[in-house]
């Protein structure tokens, strides 16, 4: 997994895998789901990430595994 982040855009995209992606669906605004041929996901895109959490660190996060 592997997260960017770019600040002029103000959008984060976590990378859940290395295969192309094939289509992509937008759940709800600011938040796009890319997925595989096979249907799989492949990333997530969040979109105005400091501005609707500005109190977030990109420079650390947890991932909680549930």
């Amino acid at each position: 997994m592997k997260l960017e982040y770019d600040s002029q855009a103000d959008a984060a995209y976590i990378r859940l895998s290395d295969a192309e992606v094939t289509d992509s669906e937008e759940l709800r605004p600011g938040i796009v789901v890319d997925y595989d041929v096979q249907d799989r996901v492949v990333g997530v895109e969040i979109l105005h990430v400091r501005k609707e959490r500005p109190d977030i660190n990109l420079d650390h996060l947890e991932l909680e595994r549930v």
